[in-house]
């Protein structure tokens, strides 16, 4: 069993990857996958409706289903076909995460009237949204580093809201539950309707119904295109400018310009109307046509919706997660028992997750056009896919699974940092002008990266030296002279990746804004990483530190690359600021304290050091 028990993960962690990859099918008989890869512009980017409805759900309940009062559980794409053609039954939805219990008081609701004790309904809402807004005012003119935990859930939830009416009137206007029939009638009066509109502005006899319909419903079109920032209705012609996407209400009023309303909008109408009559049929074949119609003038862009969906559904980091937490597990136990077995089942888990994680990252590139790291999610992407390659690379020599615990733990960790940071919405976003550079993404912020990776990398190299010399007796002599080389030889890749990093960092800058450096707080916290790596190699080299002091000073450098990583931009000042947030104050403050109990425990005397190994090691 021992001996076939490493072939055996293997093979059922890739049966587990390749059950993601499999198409998924559709919940029913619409053909709800079909309309998910549809195209929208927004902030820039064209994307699927799949990924607007995944990374909506993300922003307002933290998680990509909906599950309803009734019990049912629905597809990020049936949520978005409820939001936009059924908004009475998805008003319904409780899919407004709220935890602040402030926030919760305003609108007179307990945590027992949510699902799950967190998540609630617009209709729970409703009633009580004017007093939200008044709060809203209150807490905008604030400055963001400033904002009270109240306000800053005021600021989300009523941000969340604004959202959700995008939502509302990104394809059909919510008002109207025939809004088909309106345009079809639309489009046959429409001349005779602007007749009637003009006469009237001019004083002369006119069609008084006709006038009044036609002012009604040139109305609701001005309210659907100020009210969203979804941009659904493409270009006629073939037209590579993505500022000739329209929203669906800007679209319709160039109806009465030119008399004619446009297909697409006609089309998403059409989808409304078989959405709210259970006409799968009809719904199947205008997705069918309107992909076919699309195909002919955007076929590259409509091959990246469609690949970017697949993506979506396959959701390769969330896989990545999971098995790296299982090495974790499986690295541990082998240090107890089944060392050999255990550690190359470890081994082929974290090999398996990181192949899934690096296809993921190069499936980002591609869509994106843009290299590996462009914002902190990607960073934090980047920054545990480089840690568990060199991870794999240190237990294919070292064959002890300290590689595949590090690797498990690193890897898992950042991952989860990457989730939380996709709640804010899409991860794909564009990048902002003066950073508009794929040769220093490519080379700066890929390097400085690396830097990071192999920092941190080394400190729970230490962490692990640390945990098994003072509460277990596994770290024997042979172990413990490994994990001292790990941690040398990873320090000096740091070194060396964080100071060309820097380096390349200054070249840029100086491109960018004309200085080559300004101690903006990023600049100082990455100065930092190579002035604390290079302290501990020359602590190490003049016989300062030996291996518990060197594991010491690793560990620090994990509060150093935090800090530059996450802290720089929470200060709400400098070029790379991007604003204070309590969650990820308060887990980088757990963070750093969690760091300094470890050094600390690294610097106890010798007799409280379990492994009789290193009882004599020196500081």
């Amino acid at each position: 069993m021992k001996r076939f028990l490493p072939l055996l993960v293997l093979l059922l962690s890739v049966a587990f990857v390749g059950n993601t990859l499999r198409t998924p099918k559709n919940p029913a008989a619409f053909d709800v996958h079909g309309f998910g890869q549809l195209p929208v512009l927004v902030n820039g980017r064209l994307k699927p409706l799949d990924t607007v409805a995944r990374s909506s759900l993300l922003q307002l309940q933290g998680r990509q289903t909906v599950t309803t009062r009734d019990g049912r559980k629905l597809l990020p794409t049936e949520w978005l076909l409820d939001v936009a053609f059924r908004p009475d039954l998805a008003d319904t939805y409780p899919h407004f995460e709220i935890v602040h219990p402030d926030v919760l008081a305003v609108f007179d609701l307990k945590m027992q009237d949510g699902q799950g004790e967190k998540r609630f309904s617009l209709n729970q809402l409703t009633p009580k949204i004017a007093e939200l807004q008044r709060q809203a005012k209150l807490a905008d003119p604030v400055e963001a580093a400033v904002r009270t935990p109240f306000q800053r859930a005021v600021i989300q939830l009523y941000g969340n809201l604004v959202h959700y009416q995008r939502l509302r009137h990104a394809l059909v206007s919510p008002g109207r539950p025939d809004f088909l029939g309106d345009l079809i009638k639309f489009q046959d009066g429409v001349k005779a309707g602007v007749d009637a509109v003009r006469a009237k502005q001019a004083g002369q006899p006119h069609d008084e119904a006709a006038a009044k319909a036609m002012t009604e419903i040139g109305e609701q079109f001005v309210i659907m295109a100020e009210s969203t920032t979804f941009f659904v209705i493409p270009p006629e012609a073939d037209n590579a400018d993505l500022t000739a996407w329209k929203a669906t209400g800007a679209a319709l009023l160039e109806t009465f310009r030119n008399g004619r309303v446009n297909a697409t909008a006609l089309a998403y109408a059409g989808f409304a109307h078989a959405w709210r009559n259970e006409k799968p049929e009809q719904f199947n074949k205008l997705v069918e046509l309107l992909r076919s119609d699309l195909a002919k003038r955007f076929a590259s862009q409509l091959q990246k919706c469609e690949a970017e969906t697949r993506f979506n559904a396959a959701q390769p980091f969330y896989s990545s997660t999971t098995l790296y937490a299982l090495a974790l597990f499986l690295g541990i136990f082998s240090w107890l028992a089944w060392p050999d077995a255990l550690g190359r089942a470890a081994f082929w888990l974290v090999a398996v997750a990181w192949v899934v994680a690096t296809t993921g990252i190069v499936a980002r590139m591609w869509l994106e056009g843009r290299p590996p790291v462009t914002n902190l999610y990607s960073s934090a992407l980047f920054v545990g896919w480089g840690a568990a390659g060199l991870c794999l690379v240190l237990e294919y020599f070292y064959k002890n699974a300290v590689g595949s615990v590090a690797a498990g733990a690193i890897g898992f960790s950042t991952l989860l940092i990457a989730h939380h940071l996709s709640l804010s919405g899409d991860t794909l976003e564009m990048m902002r002008a003066v950073l508009d550079s794929n040769f220093w993404l490519a080379t700066h912020v890929i390097v400085v990266t690396a830097g990071y990776s192999a920092t941190f990398l080394a400190g729970f190299l230490a962490i692990i030296y640390i945990l098994r010399g003072v509460f277990t007796k596994t770290l024997d002599k042979g172990t413990a002279d490994a994990l001292t080389r790990m941690v040398y030889g990873i320090v000096c890749f740091a070194t060396l990746f964080s100071f060309v990093g820097t380096i390349l960092g200054g070249i840029w800058a100086d491109q960018s804004w004309g200085r080559f450096w300004g101690w903006d707080p990023k600049e100082n916290g990455a100065l930092l990483i190579v002035m604390w790596n290079a302290i501990i190699l020359h602590a190490r080299w003049g016989g300062m530190i030996k291996q518990r002091g060197l594991m010491a000073l690793a560990v620090g450098g994990n509060i150093i690359t935090g800090w530059s990583w996450f802290g720089t931009n929470m200060l709400g000042v400098g070029l790379h600021s991007y604003g204070f947030t309590d969650a990820a104050f308060v887990a980088l403050s757990g963070f750093v304290i969690s760091q300094i109990v470890l050094i600390g425990l690294a610097s106890l005397p010798a007799g409280w050091w379990r492994s009789s190994g290193f009882r004599e090691a020196k500081t």
